[in-house]
């Protein structure tokens, strides 16, 4: 019985694999960069604070005033971004949710500033397609693909 364990053990163990290969090369880019543009944002406040305009720019919105809803919304997206990341890199449990949240949250803002906002707002031009939006879906297709082997993989590192 314990010779059945064990041929178990090793089978289950090699059958293991490391959650950063279940990510696809673009999003390790993506990760990535918006892991460094994250490490900005105590930089971007601290800035704000001091009274210096920063121009803030994401899924159609856009503002160089941090502190009003558009920007802190933005600032609010950038640092979830750079915990997304960071849980990427970390193989993290929460990662793969999270970063569907995210995802879910982009396409709600760009399908906003792309096709409500201008039907609300005479001055804002009509945008047919969101480069934004051409990417985030394929990621949360991709976020939902993995879910489950991220959930039961273990991390191996």
């Amino acid at each position: 019985m314990e010779h059945q364990q064990d041929i178990l053990t090793e089978i289950v163990g090699n059958t293991s694999i490391k959650r950063s290969k279940l990510l696809p090369w673009w999003i390790k880019i993506f990760m990535w960069i918006f892991l460094v543009i994250s490490f900005f944002v105590p930089v971007l406040l601290v800035l704000a604070i001091l009274g210096f305009e920063i121009q803030l720019a994401i899924y159609g919105l856009d503002t160089n005033r941090v502190f009003t809803f558009t920007g802190l919304l933005l600032v609010l997206v950038f640092a979830t971004k750079g915990v997304v990341s960071f849980g990427f890199i970390k193989e993290k449990d929460w990662a793969v949710q999270l970063a569907m949240i995210d995802a879910i949250a982009g396409i709600i803002i760009c399908v906003y500033t792309s096709y409500i906002q201008p039907l609300l707002s005479e001055d804002v031009s009509f945008s047919l397609l969101k480069l934004e939006l051409v990417l985030l879906i394929p990621y949360l297709v991709k976020l939902n693909r993995i879910k489950e082997q991220w959930a039961s993989a273990k991390f191996i590192g």
